[in-house]
Order: C-alpha cells, then sequence, then structure tokens
C-alpha cells in the first residue's frame, strides 16, 4: 500500500472538531463537521498515524449567563447538563473523542492568563476607553450576540453585532444600523467602558506569510482572508464587562476575557488535560517542529480562525495550524434548517427514528475538502443508504460468507489467481487512501463503491451456485477471492462506519485489521456465522402529527394584569424558558401550579393574549366541569411527549391547526387515534377530568 510517511518521519498529528456551545442540543448540521473529522481522525489511526483527537464544550460568554439566569439556575449547572447531553450524542454517532473537555476549566485558564501575559509583554496587549452598546432597559452592557440591527458593510437586517451572516464581515456592536436589544428589543445607548486590545494590525504581513507558504489551505478560503487583510485588519477588544461568564482578567474586578479568547485555547487546554492524564507532554503537540495540528470549522467563523487564533499563536510562541480544512452549511431537503419549516433537526431527534451510521455513510457521500453547503435529502437519503450500502457493499458480504457457510463449513483454503481482479482492488484502494488523506471522503467512498461492485459482478459472473456441480475446487477458490475483498472492504469502510466494519470482521472472524493488511493473504482460514450487516430502510408512509409537545416545568404563575381568568406561566422547557398566558384561574392556585411538569404545545405561532405574549400553549383536559392539565411527574423539562407511530413536526402552525387535532381523555390518560401520549419514561395523565373530556 501507499506509505504517506515511513515510521521513522512520523509526526505527532493533533485533530479538533470546532468548540459546540453550551446553550443548546447538537443538531444535524453540527454532525457534519464532527462526522467529517472522526472519519479523518479513524483513517489516521488506521494507517498508524500518531494522532490525538481533541474538543471541548465552549461554554463561556455573556449567552450563558444570560440563559441560565433565565432559567434560574447557575451557569455552572447549565454547563453541566449540556456537557452530558453533548457527550452522549457524540458518543451515539460514534465521534470518538480521545479527549473531550470543557472551557471552564483549570488548565483553560491556565494558558488563557499565559497567552495574555505573554502577549502583553510583548506590547501587543494594550488599553483605552471605547464606546460599547448599553441597554438601560436591561442595565447591562450588550455583548455581540445581543445586539442586532443591519449589516454596515452590506445592510443585511437582523444580523449579530460581531459578524454578518450574510457577507461575512467582521465589525464593531457600534457600527451596527438600526441596533436593538436582542434581549428586550429596545434601542440601546452608547457608554465610555476601559478595555483591552490585542494589536491584530501588526500580524498583517505574518499571517499573509503563513498563508501563502501553507499550501494545504484551501484556495478559496485564502482569497477570503487576504482581502480581509488587504483591507487592514482592526485591533481586536478582547474583554467584556460584567456580568459576565468566564475568566476575570488577572488585576480586574469587572473584566473578562471575551470568549473568543478563551475558547480556541480550549484546544490547548484540552490538549493538556489528556497529556497530564496520559503521561504525555502538551508542548508536543504545539510546539514541536514534528507535530501537525488540524483545526476542521465551518464557514462561519473563518474569521477567528485563520486572523484572531494564528496571530494569538504567532505572538505567545506557539505552532500555526498545518491545516484548517473549513466545511459548508448543511440545508435539509434544499431549505436552511429551521424549526419554523420542519428542517431544524437535533441529533437526539435523529437518533429516535433512525440509524447513525446511516448519516455518517450520507454524510461521507457528499464530503469533500471544499466550503460547498450539502444537503441532506431524505428521499435520496433512503436511495443511497438501500442501493449503495445495503444492495452493493451489505449484500455482498452476505451472499459470499453464505455460500461459504453452506457449502464449505466456512472453510476457505486458497484464492483464485485473477490477477486482473487483485490488482484493479489494489490501486482503487491506493486512490482510496489517497482520498481519505485529502479529505475527499465522496470520492473515497465511490471508491469502496466500485470494489465492491467488482466482488459483486465477479460473484455473479462466476455462478458459483452452478458450477459447484462440476467444479467444487475452481468455487471454493473463488470463494477465497471473494472473501479477500470482503476483508479488504472492512478495513476500507471502517473510518466511515466502525460499527458495520466491526460487525464484518466477527463474521470474518479477524479482528482490529489496519490498513497494511489491505491484501490477498486471507487463506486456510474460517470464517463465524454469516448475518445481513445492514437492512433496507423500509419507509412507511409518514402519519404526521403536527403538534410538537414537550414536557415542561412550571417556575412561576403570576395573575394576567388585564384579564380575570388568565394566568402568566414561567416554564423551564430544559433548552429554553418561555411563558406562556393560560386560562386557569379558578382551576388552580398558582401555588398548585409551581413546579408541576406539564405538556407544552411548542410549535405554536407565538400569540399576544389581552396584551401578553404567549410562546406556546400548555395542554388541558376539559369535560365542561372541570379543567386539569396534563402531567409528566417523572419526566425531564425538554423531553419528547408522542403518540406511538406519529412523526412529529417543527413546522410553526397557528391555533386553527391545533383545533384540527382531536385528542379526548380516557382513564386519565390521553388518545389521539386510540394511540397513548407518552414520553419515554411515562405514559402522560390528566388530572381533575372524567372520561371523554376534549384535550385543549
Amino acid at each position: 500500500m501507499t506509505k504517506f510517511k515511513s515510521s521513522k518521519q512520523k509526526n505527532r498529528i493533533l485533530v479538533t472538531s470546532a468548540l459546540p456551545y453550551s446553550n443548546g442540543p447538537i443538531h444535524l448540521g453540527h454532525l457534519v463537521e464532527y462526522i467529517q473529522t472522526d472519519i479523518f481522525v479513524r483513517f489516521l489511526r488506521l494507517i498508524g498515524e500518531d494522532v490525538l483527537f481533541v474538543c471541548a464544550d465552549d461554554t463561556h460568554g455573556a449567552p450563558i449567563e444570560i440563559k441560565a439566569a433565565e432559567l434560574g439556575i447557575s451557569p455552572e449547572e447549565m454547563i453541566s447538563k449540556v456537557y452530558n447531553e453533548h457527550v452522549q450524542d457524540f458518543k451515539d454517532f460514534l465521534i470518538s473523542f480521545d479527549n473531550y473537555y470543557t472551557t471552564n476549566s483549570p488548565e483553560n485558564k491556565h494558558y488563557s492568563d499565559l497567552i495574555f501575559a505573554r502577549l502583553k509583554e510583548k506590547g501587543f496587549i494594550y488599553t483605552k476607553d471605547i464606546e460599547v452598546t448599553y441597554c438601560g432597559h436591561c442595565k447591562r452592557t450588550l455583548p455581540d450576540r445581543y445586539v442586532k440591527g443591519k449589516c454596515p458593510k452590506c445592510n443585511a437586517p437582523d444580523q449579530y453585532g460581531d459578524v454578518c451572516e450574510s457577507c461575512n464581515a467582521a465589525y464593531k456592536t457600534i457600527d451596527l444600523i438600526e441596533p436593538y436589544c436582542a434581549i428586550c428589543k429596545n434601542k440601546p445607548v452608547r457608554k465610555i467602558s476601559k478595555h483591552y486590545f490585542f494589536k491584530l494590525s501588526k500580524f498583517s504581513n505574518k499571517l499573509e506569510s503563513w498563508l501563502t507558504k501553507n499550501k494545504n489551505l484551501q484556495p478559496e478560503i485564502k482569497n477570503f482572508v487576504f482581502n480581509w487583510i488587504k483591507n487592514g485588519l482592526e485591533d481586536w477588544n478582547i474583554s467584556r464587562d460584567g456580568p459576565y461568564f468566564g475568566f476575570k482578567i488577572p488585576g480586574e474586578e469587572d473584566k473578562y476575557y471575551y470568549v473568543w479568547l478563551d475558547a480556541p485555547i480550549g484546544y490547548i487546554a484540552s490538549t493538556d488535560n489528556y497529556c497530564k492524564n496520559h503521561g504525555l507532554n502538551t508542548e508536543d503537540y504545539w510546539n514541536s517542529k514534528d507535530s501537525r495540528i488540524y483545526h476542521f470549522i465551518g464557514k462561519d467563523i473563518i474569521y477567528f480562525h485563520f486572523l484572531f487564533w494564528p496571530a494569538m499563536l504567532l505572538g505567545s510562541d506557539f505552532q500555526l495550524p498545518y491545516d484548517i480544512p473549513v466545511h459548508g452549511f448543511l440545508t435539509v431537503n434544499g431549505e436552511k434548517m429551521s424549526k419554523s419549516r420542519g428542517t431544524f433537526f437535533t441529533a437526539r431527534e435523529f437518533l429516535q427514528k433512525r440509524n447513525p451510521e446511516h448519516l455518517r455513510f450520507y454524510y461521507a457521500s457528499l464530503i469533500s475538502k471544499t466550503m460547498s453547503d450539502i444537503d441532506l435529502n431524505f428521499n435520496e437519503f433512503g436511495n443511497k443508504i438501500n442501493n449503495e450500502l445495503v444492495a452493493n457493499i451489505s449484500n455482498f458480504c452476505y451472499r459470499v460468507l453464505n455460500f461459504l457457510n453452506k457449502n464449505f463449513d466456512g472453510n476457505i483454503k486458497d484464492i483464485d489467481t485473477n490477477k486482473e481482479l487483485i490488482n484493479e482492488v489494489k490501486q482503487k484502494a491506493k486512490d482510496i487512501e489517497k482520498n481519505y488523506h485529502e479529505l475527499n471522503f465522496n470520492e473515497a467512498l465511490k471508491g469502496i463503491l466500485h470494489i465492491s461492485s467488482l466482488g459483486n459482478k465477479y460473484f455473479q459472473d462466476n455462478e458459483p451456485w452452478k458450477l459447484i456441480n462440476d467444479d467444487r475446487e475452481k468455487v471454493h477458490k473463488i470463494l477465497g477471492l471473494c472473501v479477500n475483498i470482503a476483508k479488504n472492504l472492512s478495513i476500507l469502510i471502517e473510518p466511515i462506519l466502525p460499527n458495520v466494519s466491526s460487525n464484518l470482521q466477527k463474521q470474518l472472524d479477524v479482528s482490529n485489521l489496519k490498513w497494511q493488511d489491505i491484501n490477498f493473504e486471507l487463506k486456510n482460514h474460517k470464517v463465524g456465522r454469516d448475518e445481513i450487516l445492514v437492512r433496507k430502510i423500509e419507509e412507511k408512509p409518514e402519519q404526521k402529527f403536527q403538534l410538537n409537545l414537550k414536557v415542561a416545568k412550571i417556575l412561576d404563575v403570576r395573575g394576567h394584569p388585564n384579564a380575570d381568568k388568565l394566568y402568566i406561566l414561567d416554564i423551564d422547557l430544559g433548552a429554553e424558558k418561555r411563558q406562556l398566558v393560560a386560562g386557569l384561574k379558578g382551576h388552580y392556585t398558582p401555588e398548585e401550579l409551581k413546579n408541576k411538569k406539564i405538556v407544552v404545545l411548542t410549535n405554536l405561532k407565538y400569540a399576544k393574549l389581552r396584551g401578553v405574549e404567549s410562546q406556546g400553549m400548555l395542554l388541558a383536559g376539559d369535560d365542561g366541569s372541570n379543567v386539569g392539565v396534563l402531567t409528566a411527574d417523572e419526566s425531564n423539562p425538554g423531553d419528547k411527549a408522542y403518540f406511538e407511530g406519529y412523526q412529529y413536526s417543527n413546522k410553526e402552525i397557528s391555533f386553527e391547526d391545533f383545533l384540527k387535532t382531536k385528542m379526548e381523555v380516557k382513564n386519565k390518560k390521553v388518545y389521539f387515534e386510540n394511540k397513548e401520549l407518552k414520553t419515554d419514561k411515562e405514559t402522560i395523565m390528566a388530572e381533575k377530568v372524567n372520561d371523554g373530556a376534549k384535550v385543549r
């Protein structure tokens, strides 16, 4: 096989994915990057590289502090909960981090202070008074993501206060046109505050030189960055006013490192955490000519990773990245991911219905080293799994092993010396290796499918089911060659389909194969029991249930200022807090409602009820005399409530749409078309009402 480096030339390789923010769940858009990175890392391990794969939750910043305050919990509680959810999602999608950590760590504090001190000592950090955006209503300085307005460069509306999602321009919050506070929607004012700045402008020449010399970086990305440098780099504000969840700047009482300073330092901190626990040296990865650093990122954070981060590394004597592969965004069925359009799916929602390796296979078929967006089309998804993974790879392996077990008790001896086929497989394997290395996974997968097709054609053309009656020895050799092709496929698919690979190797009675085991030397061997590797997706006609129902905990209840029969409820939906208006006065006291776990319709269009916005609707039974809320005592806020066999929708609906769904209460349980409403933990119960009560 092609060797890209001899063992003596082997580098330490550090690979990172962008740090997911601790304010919500992992979704299918995030998974493009984590699957892409994981495929590359698994490939490097297969070819024998010394590779370390690290990541961490990005836990700091005002959004974390603000959201935790809304939920009535500490930021530490919130990020701990989200961390556990992220870890489980990554595990279930087979993302093989060597170390998954948090930026709210002692290691990150250490390296943030170290880099800050080095930059300051060299004169790259200074302070000055600046105008900041201040909300008098919220009584706080507004961070970038809590000011919105028109982009000062392209005039795109509803852009955040740091980077335009339309034209990728970076700017200051005070540059926004027609700004408004994203929390309360009021117009902010400007205020003077002392802040720390990093002299990014001093690094223009060094950054340009690095970009020019580094041949690994994508040309289209370089052109973006060259233009930014050409237009002039501005010094970077690296501090934020309190209240702020993060690390205090040494010597300051109410000034904190801006999250974009300490977040990428989380790469170093996660490396350091792993090294301390495994007897290794962090410097060998971050300060050695024998190491290579890969940062996988999305195109929305190019500015930070191609300008701020390398400039910080240059100024503080750390090694620059070897490569920064940038991918595009994910669309779903041709549309931007959107809750209101029903095209937004979390990792957990996908897992409730589909196999995670199917998504890995589908993404791999589309991912190359380009910034192009990729589309998750669910019709193409099913066709690709059934017609390529199942009908090609899985079918070939099963046919061969099943025939071998039935006719030769699973034993192979020698192989058919079909030099043309063997050489074609070997050559194709070299191409696949090259494409894996160059991050063109779509081409690697095409090569894998080509090899599998060769095996299928060879098996079919020889018709062993007929030939066995005339030349049993010949058939035995044919099967020997086919088993070797299947063994090679088990190695080639491992980066994309680790579980399928492992199951295939178990059936072949081999294990822990590496890239150098791609050969035709498996002889005098007995395979194990054959099983179908991957089954077809049998798509039933989807029964759409238009209501997106979730469990919520009532945090607070107060009277409506303009209505005698209405309460205003603050609820916790796990990943977010909302406000509801509910007609429960006369049926419940505030004390009876507080801390109840109820069922809420979350995709109902927000509406103002007597002047107060209701962000959804709680469900209750009504028998004409009594009204009783639906309860879920054993479930957690945010858990999905569902009727078995129905796929719920994320699409925003009207109250009139809701009324079309007829639900009723029988024996305290809620039914829709004879199916019970439940969560994964329990059956939903209706309080107070009699049989036949309607749910509204």
